[in-house]
């Protein structure tokens, strides 16, 4: 079944603010409310359709001819659309206000009903992996409405070496409700109730990190230093969520003899582990060339002997203070989006009038921003917490990027739509780097170009350089885990602060308490080494910008194509029209050659 956003307040009046007129979420397209008859309609039909289906099918997939399978498949889809529907509407209901009881109870009795509704399916994929490969080609060639769900099948079979018996495939699905996603839940509403103070004020997490891209440096330094504070007093804590969730994980991976802790990771991504690996060490082997060289030139800029880190995220000097209401915000994303194709600016239309946006910060909602597809027959729902920054405005170019990947491949349907993550952050990639080359376009002096520039650079450092760091940080922690048993926080500290030296460079000087500030990044408690999809997909969009400043005829509609594609092809295929292929050692140095060039223009601004 779909997953759950990553971290989502049910309010439809747009409210107020020093920005203009937020957009909140109307979720009605979902459901109208938590206690609507269709939830309850929804929630009956699946309880009764699982218990069905498996009474129909299972002990009995490999007797199915060609037809008979395809009818399997059709059902088990409208199951996981019909799960997957209830679970996004409570979901987002959720990270609205992660601090409101009810609607805390709401998801989990939800979540608790679909797990057990959905129990007598565990058997699907399992008999699936038993048929002889020879079996299910034949059935292929037979029936071309079921070949096109193959590539679902490929990546089912894909668990095959790693597959347990029926009745422990069930128990672990059974004990899930109160396995990780439980920890996930009380790593979420802790993260949501910590309280900062930074000057006599009391500000929540998003706020509190909002002041290290401030212009006074001694506000970024009180944000910095609250920071540290708050997560030092809750170590403890998180060391347990981490410790339990990598525990949890050493025991099932051993169980399916997965021969690494990212193994599983890599087969959900569809991407081969010698794919990342290279990834890996092209970006660790452009540290000196990259963070390293950007992070001296803006100590320079900076007039400091030394960075600490709540410099790293600092505006320039030269860099005018600036608040982007958000109807310019707007503006200036769908005037990229529409510049590179009207058609991609009609896609993202529907969010911005629709109740497709939730942006105002709340008190309890999450931090962070996303994209949630919902379902194929849905639409997605975007959450921002926006505060006026130039930052945010690319964080919305970003997420709406998602939102019409997903809008377009929603056109496969429940089981084909959903990207890899290795690829789901190609579009949203590509929609920040249209709307930075835009406004790098219409600068109006060097001054405004340089900062554009750093700004850019910065971003990709910290999605390239910082996530592969936040990857071989968890690359570590999993491995002590297994080694050493049972971490103290000062162990998980210590591996934190191992990756940051190496990545940020000799630049920086690390203040008391910075070990701490892995425990508040949510990918290494939701999703296990996600972040490396992070780099993938920017070294990806920075080959395919390549491409497309080469004038590549036909560019646009190969773009849409891909983008449409969703879940329903792998990498090669996809990149194969622009003449790319991520397997090839120098497609990574090909995207990191764009950041490093960038980095030339700025040093060559300084003679």
């Amino acid at each position: 079944m779909r997953d759950l956003p990553t971290p989502v307040f049910d309010a439809k009046a747009e409210g107020a603010s020093p920005f203009g007129a937020l957009p909140d979420w109307d979720l009605s397209d979902l459901y109208t409310a938590p206690d609507a008859p269709e939830v309850a309609r929804d929630l009956d039909w699946l309880d009764g359709e699982c218990a069905a289906f498996a009474a129909d099918y299972q002990g009995k997939l490999a007797g199915l001819d060609a037809a008979g399978l395809r009818d399997c498949v059709l059902r088990y889809e409208r199951i996981d659309t019909v799960a997957g529907r209830l679970m996004s509407y409570a979901g987002l209901r959720y990270y609205q206000n992660t601090t409101d009881a009810a609607r805390a109870k709401f998801m989990s009795d939800c979540q608790d009903k679909v797990t057990t509704f959905t129990t007598p399916l565990v058997f699907y994929s399992l008999e699936i992996n038993r048929l002889p490969d020879n079996h299910l080609d034949a059935l292929f060639a037979a029936d071309a409405a079921l070949a096109r769900y193959k590539p679902v099948f490929d990546r089912l079979r894909a668990m095959r070496p790693h597959q347990l018996s029926d009745e422990l495939e069930q128990f672990l699905h059974d004990q899930s409700v109160v396995g990780a996603s439980a920890w996930n839940k009380l790593f979420d509403e802790t993260m949501a109730g910590l309280e900062f103070e930074v000057d006599g004020e009391t500000l929540g997490l998003e706020a509190t990190l909002n002041l290290l891209t401030d212009h006074d440096r001694a506000r970024r330094e009180a944000g910095a230093r609250s920071l540290a504070d708050v997560f030092g007093q809750n170590v403890k804590l998180f060391a347990r969520v981490h410790n339990t969730l990598a525990k949890e994980k050493e025991i099932e991976d051993r169980w399916r003899k997965m021969p690494t802790p990212q193994t599983g990771r890599h087969l959900a991504n569809h991407v081969e582990p010698e794919v990342v690996e290279a990834l890996r060490n092209a970006v660790v082997a452009a540290y000196p060339r990259l963070s390293h060289r950007y992070y001296e030139l803006k100590r320079k800029w900076l007039g400091l002997d030394t960075l600490q880190v709540w410099d790293r995220n600092a505006p320039l000097p030269l860099e005018e203070p600036r608040t982007i209401d958000w109807p310019t915000a707007r503006e200036m994303v769908m005037t990229a989006y529409a510049g590179f194709a009207p058609r991609m600016a009609e896609l993202a239309e529907p969010f911005f009038d629709r109740g497709w946006i939730d942006a105002g910060v709340k008190p309890g909602k999450a931090p962070g921003a996303f994209a949630h597809p919902t379902v194929a027959e849905v639409h997605p729902y975007v959450m921002l917490n926006y505060l006026g920054k130039p930052r945010d405005v690319m964080t919305l170019a970003h997420e709406l990027g998602h939102g019409v990947h997903q809008v377009l491949a929603a056109g496969q349907g429940e089981l084909l739509s959903s990207t890899p993550l290795t690829l789901a952050e190609t579009a949203s990639v590509f929609g920040e780097m249209l709307t930075f080359r835009r406004l790098l376009d219409n600068a109006r002096n060097d001054a405004e170009r340089k900062v554009l520039l750093a700004g850019k650079v910065e971003d990709m450092i910290n999605t390239v350089v910082r996530q592969i760091a936040f990857y071989d940080f968890e690359c570590k922690l999993h491995d002590a885990r297994r080694s050493q048993g049972e971490l103290t926080p000062d162990d998980i500290n210590a591996l934190w602060m191992s990756v940051q030296g190496e990545s940020l460079g000799p630049a920086f000087t690390f203040m008391d308490g910075y070990e701490t500030f892995w425990s508040y990044i949510p990918h290494f408690v939701h999703s296990p080494f996600y972040v490396y999809a992070y780099a993938f997909g920017d070294g990806l969009v920075n080959a395919l910008y390549a491409v497309y400043e080469e004038g590549d005829a036909g560019f646009q509609d190969k773009y849409f194509e891909m983008l449409k594609a969703g879940g329903s092809k792998h990498h090669k295929e996809l990149l194969a029209p622009f003449g790319l292929d991520a397997s090839d050692p120098g497609f990574w140095d090909k995207g990191l050659s764009m950041i490093s060039g960038f980095i030339d223009q700025l040093e060559a601004m300084e003679n």
